[in-house]
């Protein structure tokens, strides 16, 4: 990646303009002084030189609030290339945004957003999401809640392939999107731009257009001799009109002022998406929803910028010099109709310009996720059954270079069930979580941590990071069990296309119904032809590989003990457990314990 490069080119753009913008602030100076200098030694008399001057300051003005843009554009652009630098050397956590906001409710509701880290500081959300409208947060997130079918999956990989190079274009999006402060925020634009019309009889449209020039004509009528009373009358008749108008056209106003705060940025990014060639057809679709082909409708862009143009008129009505003349030509009424015809025929189409920049935004986000990741590969999603998931290399994506990666088979040829044991901290619980957020970011569109990835569509059940609810009222155990019916239910309801990720089952409860309780769930869940892990610190629950029927293996992580050190290799191998490094491992905190 050229970050770096591109990093200090960026800075040095920056010094550059904040050298223009420190000359222009002396040259404003200089110039306002010089408009006091003309008057204090020519006198009024000498109004047109000040005039003149007035007349390039003005124009100095302009031209540095371009500089400072210019400049601002080129920090936004450094500060991109910092969070991208900070992703690289793993320094992301913590920095980018959590997507707190769309974590499921309860873990009742979803089967992993919590188990996987999907969302919060350091998940996955975290890592890929740099999009920077909220419609694009919210298209990630959903896809990262729910897998996708093979063919999008498939339209995803090759619209994310076609971006991968194209770091320019990500840079643009990330530019334009921090301009506004507010968001993007989707439910506010597609709410207001469906809603029931307001203002629509052409008769009150015509009576509007009309009001203001009868109004007009009785005055000079009037001042040229006229008959009196005639204004006075066209005034009265124009206030009714205002009277009888103003609930709805400030019904108007009010519904169109939360979402014009979110035009600017919908435009920019809008031009940016119809402006770029595109080869694959998942972009070109998307590209098609913003810019017709057949040209009967404005691009979105264009539409969106004429709406932001009519907002910004109807703002002007509260200007100092212009509200007296706006409420003689009924100024907010009219703009009311025209806002009212704009949403009649582009409405419609407005929840579609926002899904389209959505899921483009989530695609670049992928594309920018798989440029920093280049040894990363696009797993291979089969259209099973039955239900499968084999990688090659596999590593945890949210986890330092350092991480080990591990070769995983499960179903086809490859059983159905791993039973995996090992001491603690050996790497049980990250081994389920690596093979389940990668099956996430394969039905996501996403390349994978892996050499080689290879899956069938499958559905995710986990009961990994499992607690008991004072609120609720629920024990550990208790919380345990509703969460494996769950899972049992998603298998019953996928049939049988999912995967089980089940940590340290029904620890909560003693050994005797604890080597039962997970033998029958596991049964379960294999009988409805779903595939999965399960982690066990019970090397008695390992005899149940041998009784299935179906293909199970058992598999565990090892550790060393030496001198008062735990050691791991994170390495996978065949066969259960034969150690155990609980005692020690307290007895080197300090603890004592009996026991040999």
């Amino acid at each position: 990646m050229d970050y770096h490069a591109r990093r200090t080119a960026r800075l040095t753009t920056v010094a550059r303009w904040e050298q223009w913008h420190a000359t222009l602030g002396y040259v404003r100076l200089a110039l306002a002084l010089g408009v006091i200098a003309t008057f204090w030694f020519g006198g009024w008399a000498a109004w047109p030189w000040a005039a003149g001057v007035v007349a390039v300051f003005v124009a100095t003005v302009a031209g540095h609030t371009r500089i400072i843009d210019a400049r601002d554009r080129a920090q936004r652009a450094v500060d991109f290339y910092d969070r991208g630098l900070k992703r690289l050397a793993h320094q992301w956590p913590g920095h980018g945004d959590a997507g707190a906001r769309f974590t499921p409710p309860t873990s009742a509701t979803h089967l992993y957003a919590d188990d996987l880290d999907i969302f919060g500081r350091g998940s996955a959300f975290e890592l890929i999401g740099t999009c920077r409208t909220e419609a694009g947060q919210s298209t990630l997130a959903a896809w990262l809640l729910a897998p996708a079918l093979p063919d999008e999956v498939q339209a995803r990989q090759d619209a994310v392939r076609e971006l991968i190079p194209q770091l320019d274009l990500r840079e643009r999006l990330s530019v334009e999107g921090a301009v506004i402060g507010a968001r993007l925020h989707p439910d506010h634009l597609r709410t207001w731009a469906t809603a029931a019309p307001v203002l629509s009889s052409p008769v009150l449209r015509a009576l509007v257009i009309l009001a203001p020039v009868l109004f007009i004509s009785a005055v000079i009528w009037r001042s040229q001799g006229g008959p009196a009373g005639v204004w006075e009358l066209a005034l009265i008749l124009q206030l009714i009109l205002a009277g009888v108008l103003r609930p709805r056209v400030l019904q108007v106003i009010h519904g169109v002022d939360s979402p014009s705060r979110d035009l600017d940025l919908l435009e920019r990014t809008a031009r940016i998406i119809e402006q770029t060639p595109f080869t694959s057809p998942k972009l070109q679709a998307l590209q098609g929803m913003l810019r017709p082909g057949d040209h009967s409708t404005s691009p979105a862009s264009t539409a969106v910028r004429r709406l932001s143009q009519l907002v910004a008129l109807l703002a002007s009505r509260r200007n100092v010099i212009f509200a007296p003349l706006s409420g003689v030509v009924l100024w907010a009424s009219h703009l009311a109709f025209i806002i009212e015809s704009w949403r009649r025929t582009h409405g419609h189409a407005v929840s579609g310009w926002v899904d389209a920049i959505g899921q483009f935004e989530a695609l670049a986000a992928l594309a920018g996720y798989a440029a920093e990741h280049p040894d990363f590969v696009f797993p291979t999603l089969t259209d099973g059954p039955p239900a499968h998931f084999s990688a090659r290399a596999l590593a945890h994506p949210l986890l330092p270079d350092t991480a080990v990666a591990n070769d995983v088979a499960l179903g086809g040829d490859g059983p159905v069930l791993l039973l995996v044991s090992g001491s603690n901290m050996s790497g049980k619980s990250t081994f389920l979580r690596t093979i389940g957020l990668t099956t996430v970011l394969a039905q996501l569109g996403a390349p994978v941590r892996a050499s080689a990835c290879t899956l069938s569509p499958l559905a995710i059940g986990a009961s990994i990071r499992v607690l008991d609810s004072l609120q609720e009222g629920h024990s550990r155990f208790y919380a345990e069990i509703l969460r494996l019916k769950h899972v049992v239910d998603l298998a019953r309801a996928s049939r049988g296309r999912m995967l089980f990720l089940l940590d340290e089952m029904l620890s909560g409860t003693n050994s005797h119904d604890r080597r039962h309780g997970a033998e029958g769930a596991l049964r379960g869940l294999i009988a409805l032809d779903a595939i999965g892990l399960a982690t066990t610190h019970d090397l008695a629950l390992g005899e149940i590989v041998t009784s299935l029927g179906r293909p199970a293996a058992q598999v565990h992580f090892s550790d060393v003990f030496d001198a008062g050190t735990l050691q791991f290799d994170y390495h996978l191998r065949p066969g259960p457990v034969r150690t155990s490094n609980a005692l020690a491992l307290m007895r080197s905190i300090g603890l004592e314990v009996d026991g040999q």
